[in-house]
């Protein structure tokens, strides 16, 4: 199977600012920070009610190029709903860019989907039977667009032809039951840490090649999770995400604070033909020559 349509663009939108991911688009920066996963003091400051460390999160992330931000508030001991809301409400406040609104609590997405003047990007939706129930009425009810993870109950597929399987069930699930766009769904392919086994990304690039070119669908995935506990994480994802782009992978939740790996992506596009007559990066580069030293 083939999918012969038109390119899908997944759409998402703020109160003023548009951004398009697809397949014959420049890549889609998802800035990762706004998360208190691994961070003590920002998790200590949230449970105090305090923000700042998000407002900080967001210039960095703005002045390092990313065109989403994802916003996760999940910190034991608070109220995830309230805090989520809050949060949205105060990036809103401090840039146009869209968002993405990361949780896995089902009564935190809720919260965070009232809360956002637009149309987000909800991440994320395995393809267990329970969590589409629960996940893909809301994204219906909201207009939103969903990272979906082709893994289910039993495991983390470690083939590609598993993942494929799961990546049809959601698709299908999403579509035929829910009546949401597939351009709405955006596949995870599952990026997994090469720290254990270097193996595992050409998986992940099959599997990237194989979603492009069955099913059409956009993609995206957390970048940085694959250099997991290697030396020089930056060269690595430098490397790792031109090659994701060119086996179709669309966007990714990544630290954009990195430059080296921002401007791979971008020489990326160039070559890949999603920057058309190299504009962008021109504009970028007479921008920073411009710029104060």
């Amino acid at each position: 199977m083939r999918y012969d349509g038109e390119p899908l663009h997944t759409v998402l939108r703020s109160a003023s600012k548009e951004v398009v991911i697809g397949h014959d688009q420049r890549f889609c920066l998802i800035g990762e920070r706004i998360n208190p996963t691994g961070r003590r003091l920002f998790q200590e400051q949230l449970r105090a009610g305090d923000l700042s460390a998000v407002e900080r999160d967001v210039r960095a992330q703005v002045e390092g190029g990313a065109d989403v931000l994802d916003i996760n508030m999940g910190v034991p001991l608070t109220d995830e709903p309230a805090l989520l809301d809050q949060a949205i409400r105060l990036v809103q406040s401090l840039t146009d860019l869209p968002v993405c609104i990361d949780s896995s609590v089902v009564e935190a997405l809720e919260a965070g989907l009232a809360a956002y003047e637009g149309k987000a990007l909800v991440n994320s939706v395995t393809a267990e039977d329970e969590r589409l129930a629960a996940i893909l009425p809301l994204v219906k009810q909201h207009g939103a667009a969903v990272i979906a993870l082709p893994n289910d109950e039993d495991e983390i597929p470690m083939d590609a032809d598993k993942r494929l399987a799961l990546t049809g069930k959601i698709i299908t699930v999403a579509t035929e039951e829910y009546g949401i766009p597939r351009a709405d769904l955006v596949i995870d392919p599952l990026a997994m840490p090469i720290g254990a086994d270097t193996a595992t990304s050409l998986v992940t690039f099959e599997t990237m090649r194989r979603i492009r070119d069955e099913y059409g669908v956009n993609m995206s995935c957390g970048a940085s999770n694959t250099s997991f506990g290697m030396p020089d994480r930056h060269t690595l994802g430098a490397a790792w995400l031109p090659m994701a782009m060119s086996a179709g992978l669309t966007s990714a939740i990544m630290d954009v604070r990195t430059p080296e790996i921002v401007a791979a992506v971008k020489a990326a596009d160039v070559f890949l033909n999603h920057d058309d007559w190299g504009m962008a990066w021109i504009a970028a580069h007479r921008a920073k020559a411009a710029a104060p030293a």
